[in-house]
């Protein structure tokens, strides 16, 4: 489940792909803009600074910009940042695997196999997607049906 943090990290992403080439936003300008609070959008964006999807710049001129431009950044790179990794339950994941206490045997658990192919349509799907078309986009999957946005459960 994507949490806050990962939707306000999304958000935050789009409106600075959304800058002209060279033009940096402050903090308080994007979390006014995304309806974001600053606070939190302070840990976000110094977290995606960290690994090098963000870069910043203090002073006059200063703010946030995008380190590499929209069509190298991965949605799922940036999801994995924020909420750790994918997977639904951690018997599925392949980052932060975790066998669970009730299980005696996960190779041929049900519930850990079906979740792996969950974890692994998920990151077909963000893994394969660019900031640049997710903003393109405007938030939708291609191909899926008209109901079906990307959005963050509350």
């Amino acid at each position: 489940m994507l949490t806050k943090k990962g939707k306000y990290g999304l958000k935050a992403l789009v409106d600075l792909a959304r800058l002209a080439p060279g033009e940096t936003a402050f903090i308080n300008d994007i979390a006014s803009r995304n309806n974001i609070p600053k606070k939190f959008l302070d840990t976000i964006l110094l977290e995606l600074r960290n690994v090098g999807i963000l870069r910043s710049k203090k002073g006059p001129g200063g703010g946030y910009s995008l380190s590499r431009p929209a069509s190298e950044i991965r949605i799922g790179h940036v999801i994995r940042t924020l909420d750790g990794p994918l997977a639904p339950i951690r018997c599925a994941s392949r980052t932060a695997y975790e066998a669970c206490d009730d299980c005696a045997d996960p190779e041929t658990c049900q519930v850990r196999r079906s979740m792996t192919d969950v974890r692994d349509a998920i990151a077909a799907i963000l893994d394969n997607m660019t900031l640049d078309q997710f903003v393109q986009a405007g938030g939708r999957i291609e191909g899926a049906p008209d109901d079906f946005p990307i959005s963050a459960a509350s």
